[in-house]
């Protein structure tokens, strides 16, 4: 057991070491920050949705934004789109699951707001339903993915496709990327 233990964590700390290789990466990391900056300086929110543990990853990044990160300062409007059970279940029922993120962001989204989309896959259908709606909106994308970004990847107009195509891994970094995004955030709004 111990033996698999150790492979899990080597296979995660080898995951973040390609982060760090991949110089496109690096850099969308510091796009997908400022404009989520410049959103917030300009009040605009920023929504997040996902599947399972993506949809999890959202409602954590979303809470680290409007709740605090490191410092004690103003809350940031950030809201993961999940987190009305009676919405989601009814808008599923009533229209179909792929329409859950769409319609929320349909009623709530704003120009220029940003949508962050997690799929570890790239090509779930509701989250690429949102990213049609959002872009309708004239909102700003940040995709979180896999490897090669699915669907996702001509979608967005931020990718941020770790380099994994291992699903557990996929959304380590996700995590790591996005508390790398809210230390910035904070460290440029309120330092």
């Amino acid at each position: 057991m111990q033996t698999d233990i150790i492979s899990c964590i080597k296979a995660s700390i080898a995951a973040k070491e390609q982060i760090l290789l991949n110089p496109v990466l690096m850099q969308n990391i510091e796009i997908a920050a400022t404009a989520i900056i410049n959103a917030y300086k300009n009040e605009h929110k920023v929504l997040f949705c996902g599947n399972g543990g993506s949809a999890a990853d959202a409602q954590h990044l979303a809470a680290e934004l409007s709740g605090r990160f490191y410092i004690n300062r103003p809350p940031l409007y950030a809201e993961a789109l999940h987190v009305n059970t009676s919405y989601i279940t009814a808008v599923a029922n009533d229209y179909g699951y792929q329409a859950t993120y769409a319609r929320m962001i349909e009623a709530c989204g704003k120009k220029n707001d940003i949508l962050v989309a997690i799929s570890t896959s790239g090509n779930s259908e509701n989250i690429i339903a949102a990213i049609q709606k959002a872009h309708e909106t004239g909102m700003y994308v940040i995709g979180m993915t896999g490897l090669d970004g699915g669907k996702m990847s001509t979608m967005c107009n931020c990718l941020l496709n770790v380099p994994s195509k291992d699903t557990p891994r996929i959304q380590e970094m996700h995590i790591t990327l996005g508390h790398i995004i809210c230390y910035l955030i904070e460290k440029h709004l309120f330092a």
